[in-house]
């Protein structure tokens, strides 16, 4: 008897916890800025580490089925945004033949009452990143399109956005979309008024064009709460005829230096590299033959960017942006299935940024390149260090050995760690003095062996000196 009402007992509990509901992000309160400026934040005061991903096609090449199963896995790597577009072209069909739109810009055709429309289906991924604690980043339409749209429709564009999303509790919008923001900038505003008109709860940035910041054109205006950069996808030296640059000659991998053009900007906001190169993508992107960036690659936007000061990371795979498959017209010269990408090194490796970073306090992590003392290294060779008030993270992609300034942070002894971005492994170097010190890593120069030292006051704990694995 008593043997059966154990069973009982255990059977209940599993019941118990199979039942309760899972805590989504948004549970602490809708995001917003932080009181810094920096960083997002829920209302609660918990930390939000924006890891997304670029899953711009996602609304019209993937049915319901392949929705569910895209985002049970990026929730299992992650990933909490997917940065996608709402509108590619003037009409946009999804995966089922349903039209979203026509150039008038009136949706009512398209919103039928019984009928699982485009609308319907974009309300249905919506949804379902809900379930798995997923924002849903929307461009609301490609900037290329922006032309074929004026300020009256943009306005009713926006309202139609903005009354059926407003009450979904995991939006954040885009505007733009890779285009250069004094292009068609009186469609753009009206847009984004409309939207913020309709729903002032949710976030709101612009997507700019390659090699550009939303700050140059955006910052101050009063619908912008954060800016995004693109980084993009040329290598140093790479122009490829493009006439648009405005950055340095052989600066173009150097996507910090688009964290210190945003923030240099008053007022002060947040910002986020929003499209750095992508994982299996053609370096210069036209050249199918050229050299592909990889993991290590993608590992390096990352790093730079987050301890240059940005607020989170965007990750991007060539197969996985355009959900590329089998029957499928490719751009870039993608070839791998979008399913199989997601097994790729890099896509993998992202969540380890995620977890470092929140193993800290937050909102006082500033950047700070006084830590490295001396002189610092250039393009590949250039250190990158961010910083609380007792602990701090250097990123060495290179490999070459670095002098830290120890005393840029509190503590007489500081405990040092290195951590391997590949896999996310930590090892413990031992407890140093408080002075400057000569760190050296344990991979080759420049063999996609990078390295994030760690140094903590020893009178914390956010790590312990038997920890394995960040």
């Amino acid at each position: 008897m008593k043997r059966i009402l154990l069973l009982v007992f255990i059977t209940l509990i599993g019941f118990t916890l199979q039942a309760a509901p899972v805590k989504k992000p948004w549970d602490n309160g809708r995001l917003k800025v932080s009181d810094n400026h920096r960083y997002l934040i829920h209302e609660n005061g918990t930390p939000f580490f924006w890891l997304g991903n670029t899953a711009w096609l996602l609304p019209e090449r993937l049915n319901r089925d392949e929705v569910e199963f895209y985002l049970t896995r990026e929730q299992e790597e992650g990933y909490n945004v997917e940065q996608i577009q709402v509108l590619n072209a003037i009409p946009t069909y999804n995966i089922y033949g349903q039209q979203a739109n026509d150039a008038s810009f009136n949706f009512a055709p398209f919103t039928r009452p019984g009928n699982y429309g485009y609308w319907e289906h974009l309300d249905y991924i919506v949804d379902m990143a809900a379930s798995n604690g997923i924002y849903i980043a929307m461009d609301c339409i490609w900037g290329s399109m922006i032309k074929q749209m004026n300020e009256k429709q943009a306005a009713n564009y926006g309202k139609f956005l903005g009354e059926r999303y407003r009450d979904k509790p995991n939006i954040i919008w885009m505007i733009g979309g890779d285009i250069m923001g004094d292009k068609g900038t009186a469609s753009w505003d009206a847009l984004a008024r409309a939207i913020k008109k309709a729903d002032p709860n949710h976030l709101m940035t612009f997507h700019p064009r390659g090699r550009t910041t939303s700050a140059w054109w955006y910052n101050d205006r009063e619908w912008l709460d954060f800016n995004m950069f693109q980084s993009g996808h040329r290598r140093y030296g790479q122009r490829n005829g493009d006439g648009d640059y405005t950055i340095k000659d052989n600066t173009e991998e150097d996507n910090w230096r688009y964290v210190d053009m945003s923030i240099e900007k008053a007022p002060l906001k947040p910002v986020i590299d929003g499209e750095p190169s992508y994982e299996d993508i053609p370096q210069g992107l036209h050249d199918f033959s050229a050299p592909r960036w990889q993991d290590y690659d993608v590992r390096r936007y990352a790093y730079w960017a987050v301890f240059a000061g940005c607020f989170g990371h965007t990750y991007g795979h060539n197969s996985i942006m355009q959900f590329m498959r089998p029957g499928v017209l490719a751009s870039f010269g993608a070839e791998k299935p979008w399913w199989e990408a997601m097994k790729d090194p890099g896509y993998q490796q992202m969540k380890y940024l995620k977890r470092l970073i929140l193993t800290f306090p937050f909102e006082e992590r500033i950047s700070d390149q006084r830590v490295i003392a001396g002189q610092n290294g250039e393009r590949y060779d250039r250190v990158i260090a961010t910083r609380g008030n007792d602990y701090l993270l250097v990123y060495n992609y290179s490999g070459k050995p670095m002098q830290v300034d120890l005393t840029t942070i509190s503590g007489q002894k500081k405990n040092i760690w290195q951590m391997n971005p590949s896999d996310g492994t930590l090892t413990y170097l031992g407890e140093v003095d408080n002075r400057v010190t000569e760190f050296t890593t344990d991979g080759a120069y420049l063999r996609g062996s990078d390295r994030v030292l760690i140094a903590i006051d020893s009178n914390k704990s956010y790590l312990r000196k038997d920890q394995t694995t960040i």
